[in-house]
């Protein structure tokens, strides 16, 4: 289980807007500590449910043009190759809804998998590129070519931008350790003092 420097707000004395995430996030992953911590600073909680997912992620904001699919698909690769079991849990079943089958689940570390067509390899290309362990992550001039098959240059952007998002939050809750690790988390948990 976590273990966090910050000791997570009890779900009672959570806003009560904010207790519907909570109970969400204990229905889905049978953890919800992240929310606990997050809520010492309640207005970041609900920017990052709220502003960054509800509008960015999935386009409730006007002037976001890629499809949700894409979103949820470039959110999984992260997450599965960050290892943190809470969003492991809540992203599968998010990328299920939006259409990711099954089977892409299970072929989501190869990229040779008949699972993919063109425009989902270089998306997770692009998830490799940008994931916490890819220290020399590039948008190379190939990568770019192979996106624009599928993508506009501002869809590219705002591709870029929600994993640069989400693999800073993974940095975030993996330090403050928030969040159970899998074995392919490159942060280590805590050393005992």
């Amino acid at each position: 289980m976590p273990d966090p420097a910050i000791t997570p707000v009890a779900s009672g004395d959570l806003p009560e807007d904010l207790k519907p995430l909570h109970a969400t996030g204990l229905e889905r992953t049978g953890d919800a500590t992240i929310i606990g911590v997050m809520a010492h600073q309640p207005d970041i909680l609900r920017w990052y449910f709220g502003e960054f997912y509800d509008g960015l992620f999935y386009n409730r904001h006007p002037g976001m043009r890629v499809d949700v699919r894409s979103k949820e698909l470039l959110r999984l690769k992260l997450s599965k190759q960050h290892g943190c079991q809470f969003c492991n849990r809540f992203n599968t079943v998010e990328a299920l809804a939006a259409g990711v089958t099954e089977d892409q689940v299970e072929a989501i570390f190869d990229l040779a998998s008949p699972a993919w067509d063109a425009k989902d390899r270089a998306l997770l290309r692009l998830a490799e590129e940008m994931m916490l362990q890819n220290m020399d992550g590039q948008l190379t001039p190939a990568l770019h070519r192979d996106l624009r098959a599928h993508y506009d240059d501002g869809q590219i952007v705002e591709l870029g931008f929600i994993a640069a998002v989400l693999t800073g939050v993974a940095k975030w809750i993996f330090t403050f350790d928030m969040v159970n690790r899998e074995e392919t988390c490159p942060i280590r948990p805590p050393v005992a003092a």
